[in-house]
């Protein structure tokens, strides 16, 4: 039977977990999806809070059972995270991230989150697990270079005279459905398990399951690339700026995705002692996702529409792109990864398409500088912070 004391602790770390939620909506997930639309005054400051707040809980309850079981489960071995490892490990993240937010500097949550629970959990006794710090290193470290790079080139294509822009934005349309066709949902899987709408489909065509996926898949495509390619036939630039603000409402849906089960991971070793459902720890993450969007997004949406780089549709498309695609890769191999990280490299790599774009160099260095400080920081504060904790409840 579990405890008064337990029970108590439990309480408390839900309220961290509550409080670390918050902290990313007002932070990495709340700002970074919309802000290159910002940029490109394509959305307000105000709406664009909003919409983030609502597609952030959709993602966090249908996309992030994934992350949320490597964070709670994956990142130490020998040990379960108890109530009192979570709540230090929530607290000293969250501290760290809403500092970064009242400072006006984009802390990497994925950072903070991961060492500070690496903290604890080593704090515990717990063994390190090399091999999953191996695949979130790698993903970390490749992510500047691809999302900046994917962006620098989709945005010099778009400014160059190579490529007919009315064929070109409508066949990025039609990359980004594929993309979507093969994003898996929990509402379309199992009880214990999510799949895909091509996956889902593709059984109703009389054809070997991965052949019908390509083509439920390249239909996706077709399908999105024709409906833009009659909207840009219409109106060049407002089809640019709809399909801008599709591109912020897919990434916003992927942050809620990934970054719920940052604020909500540390608590998943607790579920089954405490017999709580999944979904409702999911749920009560993406409400506080959805409270620190709109209550603290706004400062952040402005500090990266305008202070990275002076972004027209062009530059933005081309930074929300690869955004999507690498919060998908993520929520796919459930590793937990930084919008922040995500979206300054894109929007720093369209900013250079044109000569610089207003990026600012300054700014750069003191954000990277940031993500690798918290890291550190939040894995010695973490570790002992526990040890303390440890001492005084013995």
């Amino acid at each position: 039977m579990v405890g008064a004391a337990t029970i108590a602790t439990f309480f408390v770390a839900g309220l961290a977990s509550l409080f670390m939620a918050w902290s990313i909506g007002a932070g990495s997930s709340g700002s970074t999806p919309f802000a290159p639309a910002v940029g490109a005054n394509a959305i307000s400051v105000m709406r664009a809070g909003f919409f983030v707040g609502i597609l952030g809980f959709a993602g966090a309850v249908l996309q992030g059972q994934g992350v949320t079981e490597a964070v709670g489960k994956e990142l130490i071995g020998g040990v379960t995270l108890s109530a009192e490892a979570a709540t230090v490990g929530l607290l000293v993240a969250a501290v760290l991230v809403a500092i970064g937010i009242f400072a006006g500097y984009p802390i990497a949550t994925a950072f903070t989150v991961t060492g500070a629970v690496v903290g604890v959990g080593l704090a515990m006794g717990g063994t390190p697990q090399f091999g999953k710090y191996v695949e979130i290193t790698t993903l970390w470290v490749l992510t500047p270079f691809l999302g900046g790079g994917i962006a620098y080139a989709t945005a010099r294509a778009l400014r160059g005279d190579a490529l007919n822009e009315g064929w070109l934005v409508p066949g990025l349309a039609g990359l980004v459905g594929a993309i979507l066709a093969n994003v898996e949902f929990a509402l379309l899987g199992p009880p214990d398990g999510s799949a895909s709408i091509a996956a889902t489909l593709a059984p109703v065509l009389p054809l070997p399951g991965l052949t019908a996926t390509v083509l439920v898949t390249l239909g996706i495509a077709l399908a999105a690339a024709l409906v833009l390619a009659r909207d840009v036939a219409r109106d060049q630039a407002g089809a640019q700026r709809r399909f801008l603000l599709v591109l912020g409402g897919l990434v916003a849906f992927s942050a809620g995705g990934s970054q719920v089960g940052l604020a909500v991971g540390p608590l998943a070793p607790l579920l089954s002692e405490f017999d709580v459902p999944l979904v409702a720890v999911l749920v009560g993450g993406g409400l506080g996702l959805l409270v620190g969007s709109w209550t603290g997004a706004p400062r952040m949406i402005k500090a990266l529409s305008q202070d990275y780089s002076s972004l027209g549709p062009r530059r933005s498309i081309a930074a929300l792109i690869p955004s999507f695609a690498i919060a998908q890769v993520a929520i796919f191999f459930g590793i937990p990864v930084s919008f922040n990280e995500i979206i300054v490299s894109a929007i720093i790599g369209s900013g250079y398409a044109a000569g610089g774009g207003g990026v600012s160099r300054e700014k750069m260095v003191k954000t990277v500088l940031a993500w690798v400080g918290s890291l550190v920081l939040s894995f010695t504060v973490a570790y002992a912070g526990f040890t303390v904790v440890d001492a005084l409840l013995v």
